[in-house]
């Protein structure tokens, strides 16, 4: 299947339904919402968040570009994907402060893009649909839990040795933040409005107030779980069916009847790469000194492990999958691109 043709074309159900639930669950039992969610989040950073990115090395010959053997394409990607990783790697054992700041905004990218539809042809709409949703993830929790964010922020700096932020710094960020999401959503929906796509305009409006109430309700460090395992990985992976040929059902039925086979079948293809990438963690833990107390240290493990597999996970995404997207407009009179 061309990458140009590779869309999120389908309504997120599961998603949607995971989400909702956590947000419940936490409004109806506050206190013991954590010890529920956090081993179904933990679990399911192996089997979708870790997983997700584990399918890497099959969308280029699944796209139709790859010309050179098998073999010869496998060694090259390897050297190439490995490389970068070893490039984010050393960033955080050289400059610390500076790769946690790139860290941040690739996963701010990275996720937003991922949320907005496909807009072949309306690039600044689509860039701003993808900003604005990478950042409204953050934005919510930093305002609404500025002292769990800080801590996990500074946390992370000091265990990888770097300068923690100032209270009256992150304050400013936090406070700046949010005020210019919510207005940059409001024009967002109305540049959709204008152009008459309602049902955009719609679709993200729910999505927005359904990722808010989360961040509102669950913890931040579980919230960002839900989100990342429940709604970024598992869509990635029915995105990634859909390349490698698995049919798509359609309809509310994928969300309750087929998620599962879905999830089987794309993990068929990652568990090669998968029992490789938890050399990364594992390795990590090994390296990394004891500053921090023990979950602080599993935490930024998890994190660094993230932002050292992100970096070719989300360039492979941004140059493939999205590619229609980064196409401007031409001869299009009235189309923002």
């Amino acid at each position: 299947m061309p990458a140009s043709s590779v869309a999120n074309s389908f309504p997120p159900y599961f998603s949607y339904a995971a989400v909702a639930s956590a947000s419940v669950l936490a409004l109806v039992w506050p206190g013991g919402a954590p010890a529920v969610l956090g081993p179904v989040v933990l679990v399911g950073l192996v089997v979708l968040g870790l997983a997700h990115g584990a399918c890497d090395q099959l969308v280029l010959p699944a796209t139709g570009q790859v010309r050179s053997g098998q073999r010869a394409y496998l060694g090259r990607f390897v050297l190439g994907y490995l490389s970068l990783a070893a490039a984010a790697g050393l960033g955080w054992w050289h400059w610390p402060g500076v790769a946690v700041s790139l860290f941040f905004l690739v996963t701010v990218w990275h996720w937003g893009s991922a949320d907005a539809p496909a807009q072949p042809g309306q690039l600044v709409l689509w860039l701003a649909h993808s900003l604005l949703r990478g950042a409204l993830l953050f934005a919510i929790p930093a305002r609404w839990w500025p002292a769990e964010i800080q801590h996990s922020v500074n946390g992370l700096l000091t265990l990888a040795g770097a300068a923690p932020l100032g209270a009256a710094w992150f304050t400013g960020l936090a406070q700046g933040l949010w005020p210019v999401v919510g207005v940059g959503h409001l024009v967002l929906w109305a540049c959709y409005a204008r152009r008459r796509q309602f049902k955009r305009a719609y679709t993200d409006a729910s999505e927005v107030l359904l990722l808010t109430v989360l961040f509102l309700t669950v913890p931040p460090l579980l919230a960002l779980g839900v989100y990342f395992v429940f709604w970024h990985s598992l869509q990635h992976m029915l995105r990634l069916n859909r390349v490698f040929g698995y049919p798509a059902l359609g309809g509310p039925r994928r969300a309750w009847v087929a998620v599962g086979k879905e999830v089987a079948f794309f993990m068929r293809r990652a568990l090669p790469l998968l029992l490789v990438s938890l050399v990364v963690p594992m390795g990590l833990y090994l390296l990394v000194p004891a500053k921090l107390a023990a979950l602080d240290t599993l935490l930024g493990i998890a994190v660094i492990t993230a932002a050292i597999l992100t970096l070719p996970h989300a360039l492979l995404v941004s140059v493939v999958l999205d590619s229609g997207n980064w196409r401007a407009a031409k001869n299009k009179p009235g189309v923002i691109g």
